[in-house]
């Protein structure tokens, strides 16, 4: 019988059970979640998704993520902090991206401050992954809280905290846990899926930034 939030598949294989609740996760599931990445560009589309998804399921999201690509130019930092309130309008107007005008001006603020980080510090990454938890302040594995709860951690709160202080906006606890698990930060496959000791190793061999 399968441990609670793990299911196994007819080649044999156990995973995630949430790898099986869309037909978009198990790519999401298998190569990218917890993936460790240290790509700028890449870190900034993270935090803006995991903020446009605040208050809806992770799904909506991944199911646009390629309009979002699209209509942030590819979530380009410098390019989107010089957009202006024609761009929120053309933004609010497109049908395939969350037209929330409050995260729309989010990703704008979130752009402008990211450019100011990396013009400060030189690196996105590096600033990102010196909030990297220690073992010894690792949560007890999350059962299944990605999904059904809002988990936090003493660095996902260090770490917002740091970027409200510098005027980051939809980067609460909660949504900083979730980039730190998709992002490679942390490693949330649980105890038994057949992904944990793939991440595992992928993020010893990881050169922090």
């Amino acid at each position: 019988m399968d441990k609670p939030g793990l299911t196994t598949d007819t080649t044999g294989l156990t995973y995630c059970t949430w790898r099986t609740s869309a037909p978009e996760y198990p790519h999401y599931h298998d190569h990218e979640w917890g993936v460790p990445v240290a790509d700028d560009i890449q870190l900034y589309e993270k935090i803006c998704l995991e903020g446009f998804q605040a208050g809806m399921a992770w799904i909506t999201i991944l199911r646009k993520r390629e309009q979002f690509r699209a209509a942030f130019e590819g979530f380009d930092f410098r390019r989107v902090a010089q957009y202006g309130e024609a761009d929120i309008e053309r933004l609010m107007n497109d049908p395939g991206i969350v037209r929330n005008r409050a995260k729309i001006v989010s990703t704008l603020n979130n752009a402008r401050r990211a450019c100011e980080l990396v013009d400060e510090t030189g690196s996105l990454a590096r600033w990102l992954w010196a909030f990297e938890p220690s073992d010894e302040e690792r949560p007890v594995q999350v059962d299944l809280a990605y999904w059904t709860g809002n988990p936090t951690s003493a660095a996902s709160v260090r770490l917002s905290k740091a970027l409200k202080k510098r005027g980051w906006t939809y980067v609460g606890p909660t949504t900083m846990y979730a980039l730190m698990q998709a992002m490679g930060m942390v490693n949330d496959h649980l105890e038994g899926c057949a992904c944990r000791p793939r991440i595992d190793e992928l993020r010893r061999h990881f050169k922090r930034p």
